[in-house]
């Protein structure tokens, strides 16, 4: 049965669920009329949340930027990941 595996539902992934998550949350904070971004500091922790899961990060290894205009707002969240400071030190040796 080579078709066997065509038909099997992949399982979404949870970058993908959560990138989906945020698009929807994006697009019902722009439709309801630009409202305060209240929103991003929760939205801030929610992601933080999600890396944490998965990896151990310094607090102070995180860097958020909030830029806001008139018609747009955006939210830059820098993480330094555990293994990008062990390759430095690896490659400082």
């Amino acid at each position: 049965m080579v078709f066997g595996f065509s038909f099997r539902q992949r399982k979404p992934n949870s970058a993908q669920t959560a990138k989906e998550r945020l698009q929807i949350l994006l697009a019902h904070e722009r439709s309801s009329g630009g409202a305060s971004p209240d929103f991003l500091p929760l939205l801030q922790r929610d992601i933080l949340e999600v890396v944490r899961r998965h990896m151990e990060i310094d607090s102070d290894a995180v860097d958020v930027k909030l830029e806001r205009s008139d018609d747009l707002s955006s939210l830059e969240i820098n993480i330094e990941l555990p293994y990008a400071k062990t390759a430095k030190a690896q490659g400082a040796n």
